[in-house]
């Protein structure tokens, strides 16, 4: 099933190095991904990982970011950051980079890395090895709470669950000569682990045995089911060092951060991993799910969720206040540490009227949205999808070009609340369209075929919403197949064998309807 993506977004270079020193978290992510992209970029001009003069000065300004970040960490002034190495060098205007998942999506905390390096114990300092994306930052973590001197980062490359690496003579030399322990470092492990698995094979056939590594995830958890056997023996005896977020917030509870706005807390309820769901028979996919609690207040109770670190957190938040403002969601009114405060609602299931549904998906339409699945590559997922699901659908491109919006992109029935006042809600409307998934930022007519298939609207109701939303039919008829065989690869991933005939029999009917 194709469902997930890496959208990837042309950074302005000489900005992203000028730009003043802020948080030191967001000015480290922001980093991060700029040199992840000139670094892949060098990686496709050369045909392999090499130890240049853009790699080195990579991980020299990375390393003094994240210096930034343990300062601040531990409570001493973080020190204004050096000019950064990589302005000595000729550098493009622009590079394609890839938002960092784990900051924006899944809780993934450079601090976290940090405090499982201090911990180990080095009898030497160790080589690190950081998988790009999301690694090379997190390896300018692990160096500086382990002291090391040399830090590599390498981008492993091919099938998604056959990964392996191509790296330089030189650079396989130098890691030959390295006598002490090694660092790998990635979020992960994910379905296969292929990524950690390839790094792993690299260093088994230098000859390092596996009491010389040591491995950093984001999770204590073992390699999913696409794993290779060999690779799930080894990581289970492999050395592990993982921070989890509990342990991670202890030093200062979430609730704190937020009690000058909310009041004392004096209960939390931890809605995350389905949890939300109280006992109703509803489908979920919790290991994809944000981290969120419920806050019991003087003040009435509040929502906190993992909205993102850095960039990704702000856009959130304004997204959050812009739906507040347009009526459709509740009050925004923090954002900390990645998490946002959003104002607890009470409401009852309910189902849009017809001018309500077209007011929401106007407004959706009226967000200017960013990168996203074209339409060739959804007439693929189509494909692929529904041959996984035993149909054969071939979605026609429509000759109509696209105008991408921050669509709210699941249009599920359970996710609409009225309030005892009247107020239409929609829930879970934040990030969708820049989730971690291939769909992203689409034309208004994807959530109006999304709106067609949840809701089951007649055909006259579909073109009033197309109508007054301003959606193309053609497009809307496109979506109606793309939209199910999405939903259906989706649900697939999270073992909901329910919603995944739901979703087969809407694209088999909306296939039907086409031909």
């Amino acid at each position: 099933m194709l469902v997930y993506g890496d959208h990837v977004r042309a950074v302005d270079v000489a900005r992203t190095l000028a730009a003043p020193a802020g948080d030191p978290t967001a000015d480290f992510i922001a980093l991060s991904e700029l040199a992840q992209g000139l670094l892949d970029a060098e990686f496709e001009a050369r045909g392999c990982d090499d130890l240049t003069p853009l790699h080195a000065a990579a991980v020299a300004d990375l390393r003094a970011r994240a210096a930034r970040i343990a300062a601040a960490w531990d409570g001493r002034p973080a020190p204004p950051p050096p000019v950064a190495a990589l302005t000595g060098l000729a550098l493009p205007q622009t590079v394609k980079a890839k938002t960092a998942e784990g900051h924006a999506f899944y809780a993934v905390y450079p601090e976290a890395y940090l405090e499982a390096a201090r911990a180990v114990g080095w009898a030497a300092p160790p080589f690190v090895l950081g998988l790009r994306s999301i690694g090379l930052g997190l390896a300018a973590m692990v160096a500086e709470g382990a002291g090391a001197a040399e830090v590599v980062s390498l981008r492993p490359v091919g099938p998604p669950f056959r990964r392996e690496l191509r790296i330089a003579p030189g650079l396989r030399a130098r890691l030959a000569a390295h006598a002490g322990p090694f660092a790998v470092v990635d979020e992960g492990p994910g379905l296969s682990g292929s990524s950690f698995g390839a790094v792993l094979d690299l260093l088994e056939g230098l000859g390092v045995g596996r009491e010389r590594i040591v491995v950093f995830p984001s999770h204590a958890g073992d390699p999913g089911p696409e794993a290779s056997a060999a690779h799930r023996a080894r990581w289970a005896g492999l050395r592990k060092a993982a921070v989890d977020f509990p342990a991670l917030a202890a030093r200062r509870p979430l609730p704190t951060r937020f009690e000058d706005v909310t009041g004392p807390v004096h209960a939390v309820e931890d809605l995350s991993g389905g949890a939300w769901r109280a006992g109703r028979p509803l489908p979920a996919f919790p290991r994809q799910e944000r981290l969120k609690f419920r806050l019991r207040t003087a003040s009435g109770d509040w929502l906190v969720r993992f909205a993102g670190l850095g960039a990704a957190g702000e856009a959130k938040l304004a997204r959050a206040r812009a739906l507040h403002a347009a009526g459709w969601g509740p009050e925004a009114a923090a954002l900390r540490w990645g998490f946002l405060l959003l104002r607890w609602v009470d409401g009852a299931p309910a189902r849009p009227r017809p001018d309500e549904l077209a007011g929401y998906l106007a407004f959706r339409a009226s967000l200017e949205g960013g990168a996203g699945a074209s339409l060739d590559e959804l007439a693929d997922m189509v494909r692929v999808n529904a041959g996984e699901l035993g149909l054969d659908v071939r979605a026609q491109v429509p000759a109509v070009t696209p105008r991408p919006v921050q669509v709210d992109a699941r249009l599920h029935a359970w996710e609409w609340l009225r309030t005892a006042g009247g107020r239409l809600l929609k829930t879970d409307a934040l990030d969708h369209a820049c989730a971690h998934d291939l769909v992203g930022c689409q034309d208004i007519a994807w959530d109006v075929a999304g709106a067609a298939v949840e809701l089951g609207l007649s055909e006259p109701e579909v073109r009033a919403l197309a109508q007054a939303a301003g959606a193309d039919m053609r497009l809307v008829a496109f979506h109606r197949l793309a939209y199910p065989a999405f939903q259906a690869g989706l649900w697939t991933f999270a073992g909901e064998t329910a919603e995944v005939a739901r979703y087969r029999a809407a694209l088999d009917g909306a296939s039907r309807a086409a031909a």
